[in-house]
């Protein structure tokens, strides 16, 4: 059986190599930092001896080629991946292969640029129909009516 990775070790890009975007945006190397960490998880036989996580960092603020929008939007969008300088940070620990890992986090880090370049459709205002007035008025005229009949019972009946 042929493995499906085989492929997979000749790499396209360099590790420090700009991020490419689009056709009109290209996050700059400069801006990029990574570092390799120790996986987490259940050990195994290099666990503790390969650092094969990869933290990606993306200089958020420095960066020039972003609109302005966009990165308002980059923000929003990763919050819960700020650190305390601003910076985005992006983990990859899918493989056992430091490359493949940093491959996975530029894609991840690319995936979300690609987002935020988007600018979201502007909401325009609309009014209840007719037909939705009246199915939501004769749902209260029906709740009014079960709970009327909910009254005391009287000992005369």
């Amino acid at each position: 059986m042929l493995r499906a990775f085989v492929g997979s070790r000749a790499r396209k890009t360099s590790p420090m190599d700009s991020l490419p975007i689009n056709s009109q945006v290209v996050i700059p190397a400069r801006h990029l930092h990574w570092t390799a960490v120790r996986s987490s998880g259940p050990g195994g036989q290099n666990v503790n001896k390969v650092a094969s996580k990869v933290d990606l960092r993306f200089d958020l603020g420095a960066c020039e080629t972003l609109h302005p929008a966009a990165k308002a939007r980059l923000y929003s969008l990763c919050r819960n991946k700020l650190d305390a300088d601003g910076q985005v940070v992006i983990t990859s620990q899918r493989t056992r292969d430091q490359l493949q890992n940093l491959e996975d986090a530029r894609d991840k880090l690319a995936a979300l640029i690609k987002a935020a370049l988007v600018p979201p459709r502007p909401r325009r205002p609309t009014k209840p129909t007719f037909g939705s007035k009246m199915r939501r008025l004769e749902g209260k005229h029906h709740t009014k009516q079960k709970k009327q009949s909910r009254g005391r019972v009287r000992a005369d009946d």
